[in-house]
């Protein structure tokens, strides 16, 4: 039914779309990973098998023409066993560098599994001498002898070992690449029966390499896991590479650059049309580390990753790293200084899942973190901030939350009113302050749902009638920057404080100077609401920002207060006092009323009588206390107000 000319074709055909598909991969430059100096050899073996089947085309059965036409089908017979053979133990080892499974396959586990290998490449190199494989007998006639079928079930067994490793390491797969590994599984199937069927179709090859092509298509074009601005792998290539690191229990190494000024310099020199920072740095980074262990998690986020390696190695190189950083880099005619920080970090001892790592790169570093190399011990407070963060989130389940209240007093002794503020106790880490726990809320998108839990808190407070029972004005509730900027801000306020029926002048919303100075068209506009509907607006930590003072003064606020860093340095140097009269002065100037946080001495009432501030807040008078304890203090004559006379 098919001539030699078929076979001619097809063969033909086989080799037409090897040689293009080995052209299409240097080409592409996609040669350096072990998978694609496997992929090159088997396109290779491929185009010698369809050689051989161009010569069985061309010379058909009859080989007694001549000397050289019975030469010629000898040795591209002996080829064809030789690097058939090869074929299916390769590509075994193909899917298993794809999958990562041979990162942890022991040295003796692989040289069990490619013992079957090792016999029949023998068998088919050896054949000249022993034709266990195959024969021409006295008329010049091929035979197939047993060890044939020793190869095809030897080709069959790495087959399924290739299915089964796919199949086991499917998650760990990316998308486009798990169709073309099936198409590739059932093409190979499919022409490897058709053959057995009738061994003059000669069609294994051409669908073997049909198949392959959809591999280069697919898996060995990584364009899906390339970040182009950056050169590098992306973010996905760098959650399917780890997760596939942990699934096969694979160690290694990470060491991570952070630019902390990426932005700033980026717009310094930035022309539009390349990535400025990958040419700076990208050349320095891989003289050191090959391109495809280099990852950008953000834009500003550089991820090595180290196999094999010792931590000593590791170490320094990452020193190198971070004092090379250190150093300004020259471009074009610029001269940059990048401010980076550099991780070093072992999974999985320190980091054991890829949602721990990914933590870690996007945790922003300490602001007051003086080292630029961060390993070992010096990461414990990206882990720390993890453990935070889970009690944050667990923390309304388990009725972590408690609100506790800090009073504040007129200068002339009297009680003005209270500050709420936000305690966790977690059953794990115990006791959590603000300063630790609010910044990550905010910045983990977890602080609404805080926030409001206060207002809620508080509201219930003034709804029993005690502060007002004790001639409280009002009771100071903290604004995150998160929660003025979220959609319907206004409304949300509205409702909580309408539905616990609380008149809206016994509420003073506190903004930070920070939150003031970044939006400040905004924040007016919801200032201006919020007054409209009876609400009071303090300034918060006055002095501990750098805004724009004609702006600051230009919202309606009611109270400013002054940090405590600004009393306190007052009393250490002749700097200090002038910082705090000049702010005082132009705060009175500005027609605002001043309440001074940090009291803790008589000294200090003193000198804010004198300079004739509005309001204290400190720990002379109390320290934040709970609900229950400031109801007894306000109830108190003798702690509810002090004798300013007598000072």
């Amino acid at each position: 039914m098919f001539d030699n000319s078929f076979a001619l074709g097809v063969s033909c055909s086989a080799l037409l779309i090897c040689i293009v598909n080995l052209i299409y991969t240097f080409i592409q430059k996609r040669t350096d990973k072990t998978h694609n100096k496997i992929f090159v050899a088997i396109l290779c073996i491929l185009s010698i098998n369809a050689i051989n089947g161009i010569i069985s085309g061309a010379y058909g059965d009859d080989v007694t023409r001549s000397d050289i036409s019975f030469t010629i089908t000898q040795v591209s017979r002996y080829a064809y066993f030789v690097t058939h053979t090869a074929l299916c133990p390769l590509f075994f080892y193909y899917v298993c560098n794809v999958s990562f499974v041979s990162n942890r396959m022991s040295s003796l586990k692989a040289k069990l599994i490619f013992m079957p290998f090792i016999l029949t490449e023998l068998m088919a190199l050896t054949n000249p001498l022993t034709h266990l494989v195959y024969k021409v007998d006295s008329d010049l006639k091929f035979q197939r002898q047993w060890g044939e079928i020793f190869i095809y079930l030897a080709a069959l067994l790495y087959f399924v070992l290739a299915f089964a490793v796919f199949r086991t390491s499917w998650k760990f797969i990316s998308g486009k690449r798990k169709p073309a590994m099936v198409f590739l599984f059932i093409l190979v199937a499919v022409g490897v029966f058709m053959q057995l069927l009738d061994k003059n179709l000669k069609v294994e090859v051409l669908f073997e390499a049909v198949g392959f092509t959809g591999v280069m298509l697919s898996v060995e074009n990584e364009d899906d896991r390339i970040d182009f601005g950056m050169g590098f792998y992306n973010r996905a290539a760098l959650n399917l590479d780890i997760g596939s690191s942990f699934r096969h229990n694979r160690k290694l190494n990470l060491i991570i650059l952070k630019l902390n000024n990426y932005d700033l310099i980026d717009r310094l020199i930035g022309n539009g049309e390349t990535n400025t920072i990958a040419d700076i740095i990208s050349g320095y980074l891989t003289s050191h580390v090959k391109r495809y262990h280099i990852y950008v998690s953000e834009k500003n986020t550089f991820v090595m990753t180290l196999y094999d390696k010792d931590k000593e190695s590791v170490d320094k190189l990452a020193e190198e790293i971070a004092a090379r950083f250190e150093e300004p880099w020259d471009y074009k005619d610029f001269s940059v200084l990048f401010n980076s920080t550099v991780m070093v970090a072992d999974i999985p001892n320190q980091i054991k899942s890829a949602s721990e790592m990914f933590y870690m790169l996007d945790s922003p570093a300490l602001d007051d973190n003086e080292k630029n190399l961060l390993k070992d011990e010096d990461l414990n407070f990206i882990m720390r901030r993890r453990a935070v963060e889970d009690a944050i989130s667990r923390g309304f389940a388990e009725n972590s939350y408690e609100v506790y209240y800090q009073p504040t007093f007129r200068i002339d002794g009297e009680l003005h009113g209270a500050e709420a503020l936000v305690r966790l106790f977690d059953k794990k880490l115990g006791s959590l302050y603000p300063d630790e726990f609010i910044p990550i809320a905010e910045q983990s998108g977890l602080i609404d749902d805080i926030d409001d839990f206060v207002l809620e808190e508080v509201c219930r407070f003034l709804g029993t009638g005690i502060p007002q029972k004790y001639n409280i004005d009002h009771i100071n509730v903290n604004l995150s920057v998160i929660q003025c900027m979220r959609p319907r801000f206004v409304e949300t306020i509205d409702e909580i404080v309408e539905r616990n029926g609380i008149d809206k002048k016994l509420i003073n919303f506190e903004i930070t100077e920070t939150i003031a100075a970044s939006d400040y068209e905004t924040l007016s506009k919801i200032i201006e609401r919020l007054k409209d509907e009876g609400f009071m607006f303090s300034m918060d930590d006055y002095g501990t920002g750098y805004s724009n003072m004609s702006a600051v003064f230009s919202l309606d606020l009611d109270v400013v207060k002054i940090d405590k860093s600004i009393l306190w340095g007052a009393e250490k140097s002749e700097l200090g006092m002038v910082i705090l009269e000049n702010t005082i002065r132009m705060i009175q100037q500005m027609k605002k009323k001043i309440l001074v946080e940090g009291v803790e001495t008589v000294d200090h009432i003193k000198l804010l009588k004198k300079l004739q501030v509005d309001y204290l807040q400190g720990f002379y008078f109390s320290k934040p206390i709970t609900k229950e304890e400031f109801i007894d203090f306000i109830s108190d004559p003798l702690k509810k107000e002090f004798h300013i006379g007598s000072i």
